[in-house]
């Protein structure tokens, strides 16, 4: 991986991090700006603990060293919640300055998951399985 690909991979990663961090907590928490946000969009106040807790625990897995395949299933989750979020608000009618938080989200996601290392991708430990049982 070369130097530029790591410095994308961590500022992507670490702005991705936070993003998830902050609303996650936002989120479990149902501070009164978000729960406006949710009932606005037409989703049950209840519902912000699922994403909330899950962000958390994705945001763990991202950036734990290893479980490659745990990164997967986080990266899918912050990919299918921020799509979902950026719809959300396009088909309420939001502004632009409404969707771009998840969108910028989203994009971090595509981004981090894109320039991730070797050793966080499912392809490095499929293959390095295969060296061992083929010696």
């Amino acid at each position: 991986m070369t130097k530029r690909n790591k410095i994308i991979y961590w500022i992507a990663t670490l702005w991705l991090a936070l993003g998830m961090l902050s609303t996650g907590v936002v989120q479990l928490f149902k501070v009164e700006e978000e729960v406006d946000n949710i009932t606005h969009l037409g989703y049950p106040i209840y519902f912000l603990t699922i994403p909330g807790v899950w962000k958390i625990l994705g945001v763990v897995a991202v950036l734990i060293p290893k479980f490659p395949l745990l990164k997967e299933w986080a990266y899918a989750g912050f990919f299918f919640a921020m799509s979902g979020a950026t719809f959300s608000r396009i088909a309420s009618g939001d502004s632009v300055n409404e969707i771009f938080p998840s969108l910028l989200l989203l994009i971090l996601t595509l981004v981090s998951w894109y320039f991730r290392p070797a050793d966080r991708k499912m392809i490095a430990v499929t293959q390095q399985s295969f060296e061992l049982v083929n010696k």
